[in-house]
């Protein structure tokens, strides 16, 4: 049996007298005690289960280690935070547009709807990364762009100057000018002069 499955016979006896190591017979007693801490917290995760298991057990374990045994047992926690980002929404915003164009994203005849945004790009020198901002104007009903711009830095003065170049490629436009921003749609009217 050994010859067939490519197995040295010292490693059969040696499993025979040993069938487990003490690392795994310690790795079962701590699964044991995840689950028991688990059942009592489903909203822990591995890193509060090992702090739980140093704290109240005085047992202190490495957190991969922690972390290895809950995969193979398949306990996770049931919350899922939400990551930490540098732009969160508003709770209580001051100030809401109105929808002016409820979702009717066609015009009948040019000049009608512009619609605006400003798009991020990466580029780089060797190992040093920079960033370029284009702001375009685009007519919603030809699908043409009215104006665009290219900036290193995304301030008002970039939207302004993309604006004035519409203006003044199409003096005798009077359009609705729609800002996008985050997928919520703005909107306010703007007379050209």
């Amino acid at each position: 049996m050994c010859r067939c499955l490519g197995i040295r016979r010292s490693a059969y006896y040696h499993w025979l007298r040993y069938p487990k190591s003490e690392s795994e017979r310690k790795n079962e007693q701590i699964a044991d005690l995840i689950k028991e801490i688990h059942h009592l917290h489903p909203d822990m995760g591995y890193r509060r289960i090992r702090d739980e298991l140093a704290v109240n057990y005085e047992m202190p374990f490495n957190d991969k280690r922690i972390l290895r045994i809950c995969r193979k047992i398949g306990i996770q926690s049931s919350i899922k935070w939400r990551p930490k980002s540098c732009t969160k929404a508003e709770r209580n915003p001051v100030y809401i547009a109105k929808n002016y164009l409820h979702r009717e994203f066609h015009a009948d005849r040019p000049n009608e709807k512009w619609l605006t945004d400003v798009t991020e790009f990466k580029y780089y020198t060797g190992l040093e990364v920079h960033k370029i901002y284009l702001s375009a104007i685009l007519d919603l009903c030809d699908r043409r762009i009215v104006a665009f711009k290219i900036s290193s830095r995304n301030d008002n003065a970039l939207v302004m100057d993309t604006f004035d170049e519409a203006v003044f490629s199409e003096p005798d436009a009077h359009p609705f000018f729609i800002r996008i921003e985050d997928f919520n749609i703005q909107a306010q009217r703007f007379a050209t002069v």
